[in-house]
């Protein structure tokens, strides 16, 4: 008979405090995202300011903290200005970055009181391509200043009396990337985002700034990009970006361990800010902001020229799909000490977990599940635990068969773990939790299944969900629980 899985709990091992803004997501003027995802007002459900309240309702249930807006590659080339005032008087617009047309019929108005009604918070985003530190800080003061200037009493005009109080702003996108609209060279763009940085803080001193990190791990520029921009700005800003996606490139197993090369990255990024603390002789440790990941099969990607609000890249996720993105969102649980801010990258159609159909129905995307039960069950404090699992060769090297994320919610008085099954086989789980004293266990909940290409349809849409299992209720420090092969579970606790 195998050895089961180990798995010890230690209150003690504390890794850092959960960020609720780790549970984040992004709504960016591509493809059906903001048109037909969250704004469609010949829809049967859009309320009275044209949102859809189907989908309102699903982003409420996913527990997302804050949303970054509104771009991503649109962001670079877009005019704030041009989504604001009277709907018939906004110009119509070529969006260089996706060859699409943007009617600006939603903007920076609509999308505050969209976040509003979702029940979460704005994660703004400023131009730094063809935009300008002036502009910039132009937009805080139109979305921050009580009133008594220009542009705050435009705001006032426009329908929002009172501040929209966004606390947090990134400065640019993806700006090493040559796709970018005005890429920028590390020194430029270091340049640029300082003084963006200095002119926003200076217009509102209370809101905190995400500076671009390379626009991915696989860049010939990372990690030195990231260490020439932080140099120039160390002392102004307060997050480095990060972006990864990942995809199947034909070996499961390969895909299930996505998890070990986003931790990898993370290390790698967390070690090239601490050279740059020990060369500035800084007390200030920096942070990260994780502001786009997810799975992405990119090369799927199909371009819809000169069209408003096409189809594109709106990918279907299976549960392989859903089992692989619930390790990266335990990943970022894992760097809690470092990673304070996530968006899950979007939040609905373009290779989002919510999906939509114009005039007609939502679905819940496979990958809707992990995100929520991440998001309802990590508050309080991530703790380390210790594992011995078997090892699984893989192209990122040896990794767990069994991937752990513990959560601890003191207040509460919960223990949430979260386990992935990378491997074919049912593994044995042997739980030891003497620290906490006794515990009862409260739900356990199991996300598998015999197909791993299996989808979620609009004519199924409960296709792939979770299971709730049934709890044996007792009371002890010590208990064992098996999990199928190729699942993801969550194992809850009460401490007694």
């Amino acid at each position: 008979m195998k050895d089961p899985v180990r798995i010890h709990v230690e209150k003690d091992f504390e890794i850092g405090k959960v960020d609720e803004r780790i549970f984040s997501s992004f709504a960016e003027h591509l493809g059906r995202c903001i048109y037909t995802g969250l704004y469609e007002p010949t829809h049967p459900l859009a309320d009275e300011d044209g949102f859809r309240t189907d989908v309102l309702d699903l982003v409420r249930e996913l527990g997302v903290s804050h949303i970054r807006y509104p771009g991503g590659n649109f962001l670079s080339g877009y005019d704030w200005r041009d989504g604001i005032g009277p709907k018939d008087q906004r110009p119509r617009r070529l969006d260089l970055a996706w060859k699409t047309i943007e009617p600006n019929q939603f903007g920076i108005d609509e999308f505050y009181d969209w976040c509003r009604k979702a029940g979460t918070k704005i994660m703004g985003g400023v131009n730094m391509g063809t935009g300008s530190p002036r502009d910039a800080a132009q937009l805080v003061e139109y979305c921050n200043f009580p009133g008594g200037t220009a542009l705050s009493d435009l705001r006032r005009a426009n329908g929002h009396k009172d501040p929209m109080d966004i606390r947090l702003w990134c400065i640019g996108n993806e700006m090493d990337g040559d796709w970018q609209i005005c890429h920028l060279d590390a020194i430029d763009y270091g340049k640029k985002a300082l003084e963006a940085a200095k002119m926003m803080k200076w217009t509102d001193d209370t809101i905190e700034c995400v500076v671009c990190g390379s626009a991915t791990a696989t860049m010939p520029t990372f990690p030195e990009w990231d260490r020439q921009v932080l140099e120039l700005t160390y002392e102004n800003v307060d997050y480095l970006s990060m972006h990864r996606y990942y995809e199947n490139e034909g070996n499961d197993t390969d895909f299930l361990a996505s998890f070990k090369d986003m931790d990898s990255f993370i290390s790698t990024l967390t070690a090239t800010a601490d050279y740059v603390k020990a060369y500035k002789r800084s007390k200030k440790t920096m942070y990260f902001s994780f502001d786009e990941w997810n799975v992405w099969y990119q090369h799927n990607q199909k371009p819809h020229p000169w069209m408003e609000a096409p189809e594109l890249i709106e990918d279907r996720y299976s549960l392989l799909d859903a089992l692989t993105f619930s390790g990266l969102g335990m990943t970022l649980i894992n760097h809690a000490d470092r990673i304070r801010i996530a968006c899950l990258a979007q939040i609905v159609n373009v290779i989002a977990p919510i999906l939509t159909e114009r005039g007609g129905r939502v679905i819940r995307q496979t990958t809707y599940y992990p995100f929520k039960y991440l998001s309802l069950y990590s508050k309080g404090t991530a703790l380390r635990p210790v594992v011995r699992t078997p090892k699984l060769e893989t192209r990122y090297g040896d990794a767990e068969a069994v991937y752990t994320s513990a959560v601890y919610d003191e207040e509460g008085g919960f223990v949430t773990l979260f386990c992935l099954n990378i491997g074919k086989e049912e593994q044995l789980l042997d739980l030891d939790l003497n620290s906490f004293g006794r515990l009862k266990m409260v739900e356990r909940i199991e996300l598998s299944g015999d197909d791993l290409s299996a989808v979620n349809t609009f004519d199924q849409p409960d296709a792939v969900a979770p299971k709730q299992l049934p709890v044996d209720g007792k009371t002890d420090a010590r208990f064992e629980a098996k999990i199928p092969g190729l699942s993801w579970n969550v194992l809850r606790f009460k401490v007694q």
